[in-house]
């Protein structure tokens, strides 16, 4: 049996007896009824909660759209023109339409990148510009504390609108919706506070409405004020299944219904092994990325259990906070206790989702990283994924039983109750 998995830009592949495998954790297959386009265009002529976009804005107003920095694999480039139509259509200009790439407390991007992102079109034809956290305004705190600084552009915009993908976050529950407003344009201050509720009974992957973050993010982008959102969940090729337009909450839970069908997975029992990857670029990036995949693979190995972590990791670790916690520890408890007793710290808060998957699990990672940095935050280097598993098979034995995940930031296994 040959499998391969997403990485960087390429793949990698691994063969293994068809006995041992439990299974591929793949989405449901889905019909889309036309192309991408005419989904999209379905959607905005179908918004739910909400008028038409173009029923709503008004010539003359400004309009900050707000989409994902180059981490994430929203398809910016591919929505933007169905988008540019919807607007110019209701008498707004060209000047009066800015699009924000929500880098939160990422790095800046490149022109290249900038341009690659919004697509030749909007490129030519808007303002195009990153988030920035050292020019925000304060608009107010949530119930849980949160200030709700929001950079200028989008501020200070009579319009906001907000595209995402919806997939499956490990503390706020999905991603898309009002995660582009907090934390995508927020401040490090905010953002921690908002984060800090991760450990809070309720905040995981899958659950909205005992979720103490989302409900905390959802907050913030009320006070901010959202418009309209046009949310898309993406297929294993990073294709368009579904998108949603509409009200903030309406459109976005309406997508992580869907999202639910095509991408939780039972499982009736824990695997020996997991073979896990995000799918390739550029969701595997750096390790700080790469996590999401891991945390979603802890959920299907045993106790004792391997995973194997596939992932560029091109750009190394991800973060200066991330890469000192996870450099300067000799253990994963030492990692857990530092952080019981410091508290929540942006980046930080990855390196003990790491760590509490490293006290159920041995993490193989095959990445772009030198073997020296993989081994210094804990991690096994291996060269290719065929040899991590060849050496989870000789560390568990030869009758392991092995599940595959390619996609495992976007799909969520769920044990059945015993």
């Amino acid at each position: 049996m040959n499998l391969e998995f997403g990485f960087g830009s390429g793949t990698q592949s691994v063969s293994l007896p068809e006995e041992n495998l439990m299974g591929v954790l793949r989405a449901a297959p889905v019909q889309r009824a036309g192309s991408e386009e005419e989904e999209l265009r379905r959607a905005l002529r179908e918004p739910v909660g909400s008028p038409p976009l173009r029923e709503l804005v008004r010539p003359g107003e400004t309009v900050a759209i707000v989409t994902s920095d180059v981490t994430r694999p929203m398809p910016t480039a591919r929505v933007m023109p169905v988008l540019l139509d919807e607007l110019y259509a209701a008498g707004i200009r060209r000047e009066d339409i800015t699009l924000v790439f929500a880098c939160a407390t990422h790095r800046h991007h490149t022109d290249v990148e900038r341009r690659r992102l919004a697509g030749e079109r909007a490129w030519a034809e808007i303002c195009c510009a990153d988030s920035d956290p050292d020019d925000c305004l304060y608009l107010g705190r949530t119930a849980a504390g949160t200030p709700v600084n929001i950079t200028r552009r989008v501020a200070e915009a009579n319009r906001r609108i907000c595209l995402g993908n919806v997939e499956y976050h490990y503390f706020a529950g999905y991603s898309g919706g009002a995660k582009a407003i907090m934390p995508g344009c927020s401040t490090l201050s905010a953002i921690e506070n908002n984060h800090g509720r991760m450990l809070l009974p309720g905040a995981c992957a899958g659950e909205l409405a005992a979720n103490p973050v989302r409900q905390d993010l959802e907050e913030a982008a009320a006070i901010c004020g959202v418009d309209f959102i046009l949310n898309v969940v993406l297929g294993e090729h990073k294709e368009i299944l579904r998108a949603e337009a509409g009200e903030l909450i309406a459109a976005h839970r309406r997508l992580c219904a869907f999202l639910d069908l095509v991408y939780r997975r039972e499982l009736k029992t824990p695997a020996d092994i997991v073979i896990a990857s995000q799918g390739g670029a550029p969701k595997d990036l750096n390790l700080y990325q790469t996590q999401k995949a891991l945390d979603n693979a802890s959920r299907a190995v045993r106790e004792g259990g391997v995973i194997i972590l596939v992932g560029s990791c091109r750009e190394g670790l991800g973060g200066e906070v991330f890469r000192e916690w996870m450099t300067g520890a000799a253990s994963p408890e030492e990692i857990l206790e530092r952080y019981r007793r410091e508290g929540f710290r942006l980046g930080a808060h990855k390196a003990a989702a790491i760590a509490r998957v490293l006290c159920k699990a041995q993490v193989f990672l095959v990445s772009e990283m030198e073997e020296s940095l993989v081994r210094s935050v804990l991690l096994t280097p291996q060269p290719s994924a065929q040899a991590a598993l060849d050496a989870a098979f000789a560390h568990l034995g030869r009758q392991a039983r092995v599940l595959a995940m390619p996609c495992a930031g976007s799909t969520l296994p769920c044990l059945a109750p015993t």
